[in-house]
């Protein structure tokens, strides 16, 4: 395998954000497998600029109840979408994006879920371990609410209130001030 390649570049980013500690498995647990999912990204013309690797669990053997509890976690609509663009136009408002790269690796976790080393990239003398998780990865059930949970927190330390419309379902998380923009600033958590 070459020096740097994208299962070897995406093992370190696990590494760094902390995603799990290397343990014997506790008894009466049982570990869920990993795989490794591979994707080309392609610019306008079909050209290849980018291969892509990302560690996903083997989330479909998990059991509700035991290996977790809530899995809910709100996705934008379009009409929230719609809404939010209509009020900024209106009022003059200027509307920024923002992605969050591997969002659901920082979901915490706080269920207990173990999984096993991920192929190819088994610790020499620690095979029979396996890996506890403290945050999420992708394909486990709870991710996407481990990640709307950490993102939640994190508006609220920055001064933005949610406000929900039980009707449709919408929210709204809207900030009394932010540093260089007049008025209220209103962002979509759309769900």
């Amino acid at each position: 395998m070459p020096a740097h390649t994208p299962v070897t570049a995406a093992t370190p980013a696990t590494a760094e954000n902390k995603t799990w500690v290397l343990i014997d498995l506790p008894p009466g647990h049982r570990p869920i497998g990993l795989k490794w999912v591979f994707k080309l990204k392609r610019d306008e013309q079909g050209a290849v600029v980018k291969h892509k690797a990302r560690i996903v669990a083997k989330g479909y053997i998990q059991r509700q109840g035991i290996d977790y509890d809530e899995v809910f976690a709100p996705v934008a609509r379009m009409e929230s979408v719609r809404m939010l663009l209509a009020v900024t136009a209106q009022r003059g408002w200027l509307v920024h994006h923002m992605d969050v790269k591997s969002a659901f690796l920082n979901g915490e976790l706080k269920e207990e879920v173990y999984v096993r080393q991920p192929p190819g990239f088994v610790a020499a003398g620690h095979e029979g371990k396996v890996l506890r998780l403290k945050k999420a990865l992708y394909g486990l059930r709870q991710a996407p609410r481990a990640w709307n949970a950490k993102l939640d927190n994190s508006l609220r330390e920055l001064g933005f209130t949610s406000y929900k419309d039980g009707h449709h379902g919408h929210q709204v998380s809207v900030a009394d001030s932010w540093p260089g923009h007049p008025g209220p600033l209103p962002g979509l958590m759309g769900y």
